[in-house]
C-alpha cells in the first residue's frame, strides 16, 4: 500500500514538474530537482502547516477551545501527518521493523514537542497577552517551526537517511 502511495506521489510530482516546464519555468524545475529533498520538505511542510492552521482555526473559532488546547490538537494531527510524509517522501527512511519505527517516531515526536512548546509560548504571548490576530500569529509561528523542524529532522531524526 505504501509503495502504491509513493508511486502516486511521484507521478503527481512529475505532472507538476512537466506543467512548470511547459509554461516556461525550466529553471525552477532544474532547481527543484537539484534540491528535491528540501523542496519536498517545503511542499509537505506546506500541507502540514495548512492542516495545522485549519484544525487550530476549527477548535479555536468554531468549537471555542482555548488557544493552548486548540494548538495541541492541531499540533498532534499535523505532526502525525508530517511523520509519515517525512518518512516516506522527504527523507526516504527505510526503517521497517516495529522497534525501529517506534524509535524513529519517538525521536520525531520528541523533536516536535520542543517546537510545540516554542509555538505554544509564542501564541500565548502574542494572542492571549498582546491580542494580536490569532491566524496571523499562527502563520508566523509556523514559519519559524518549519525551519526548526527541518533542521531537527535532518540532524536528529532521519540523520542516517536522506538525499
Amino acid at each position: 500500500m505504501i509503495d502504491l502511495i509513493c508511486r502516486f506521489v511521484d507521478k503527481i510530482e512529475k505532472c507538476f514538474l512537466n506543467l512548470f516546464e511547459n509554461i516556461g519555468l525550466k529553471k525552477f524545475v532544474k532547481f527543484y530537482l537539484l534540491h528535491k529533498g528540501i523542496m519536498r520538505y517545503l511542499v509537505f511542510g506546506g500541507f502540514t502547516t495548512l492542516i495545522n492552521i485549519i484544525i487550530f482555526y476549527l477548535f479555536k473559532k468554531i468549537f471555542y477551545y482555548s488557544t493552548t488546547i486548540s494548538n495541541v490538537i492541531a499540533w498532534f494531527m499535523a505532526v502525525l501527518f508530517a511523520y509519515f510524509t517525512n518518512k516516506f517522501f522527504v527523507f526516504y527512511s527505510q526503517t521497517s521493523k516495529i522497534i525501529e519505527i517506534l524509535k524513529e517516531m519517538s525521536r520525531f515526536f520528541s523533536a516536535r514537542i520542543f517546537t510545540l512548546i516554542f509555538e505554544t509560548v509564542f501564541l500565548n504571548i502574542f494572542i492571549d497577552y498582546y491580542n494580536f490576530n490569532s491566524i496571523i500569529m499562527k502563520i508566523i509561528s509556523n514559519i519559524i517551526v518549519i525551519i526548526l523542524n527541518f533542521v531537527l529532522s535532518k540532524l536528529y531524526i532521519f540523520k542516517e537517511k536522506g538525499n
